[in-house]
């Protein structure tokens, strides 16, 4: 099985999250996409960060009707901070009979050469990267890339910091999120000071 690996806070998770996961796993030649709840990453601050459990807990209500759609916290039981190459070791001892690939935004992709170990990244897994709207360019040893793919997913325009900034605004941002996590978010008060 190939397996689309999707990183992120999911702080909270929206509709362009499962819209872009959607598209890799149904036009692209992964099996399914799971959604790596990342506890903490190096690269942002903390204090607006809701707990883990309750990340994953919306990402899990997310991604309930959709089959090959997964909510994954393997990374609440790596040592922090982890790095992206650490839990692709860890995913592939754990499960040796599937094919990991990266799925990442061309923003991110922008920064690839900052990362930890993005070397030995490129050369053992696949990157599916889809389109976004960002400031600079792309290193140029990324392109034509064999481990690079690149795709014609939806450009979304949504981001969690503008729903969180929203909803501190007591605007209805509803039709942004899936039906259960706005729900969960709602009971939860979560997001409005």
């Amino acid at each position: 099985m190939k397996i689309g690996l999707y990183f992120g806070t999911f702080n909270p998770i929206h509709v362009g999250h499962l819209t872009i996961a959607n598209h890799m796993v149904e036009f692209n030649d992964l099996d399914q996409v799971w959604f790596i709840v990342t506890p903490h990453s190096p690269f942002k601050k903390k204090k607006s960060l809701l707990e883990d459990h309750h990340r994953f807990q919306m990402v899990l209500r997310a991604t309930e009707e959709y089959p090959k759609l997964k909510p994954s916290d393997i990374e609440f039981k790596l040592p922090q901070p982890n790095y992206t190459i650490n839990t692709l070791v860890h995913l592939e001892e754990k499960y040796p009979d599937h094919e990991f690939c990266l799925i990442m935004g061309e923003d991110n992709l922008k920064s690839f050469h900052k990362w930890k170990n993005y070397e030995l990244i490129l050369k053992n897994y696949d990157i599916y990267v889809y389109p976004r709207v960002s400031e600079g360019k792309v290193d140029s040893q990324f392109d034509n890339h064999p481990s690079i793919h690149r795709t014609d997913a939806p450009i979304m325009q949504l981001s969690s910091t503008f729903i969180r900034k929203a909803i501190k605004e007591k605007k209805n941002i509803r039709p942004m999120l899936p039906e259960h996590v706005w729900q969960y978010l709602d009971e939860m008060n979560f997001y409005k000071k």
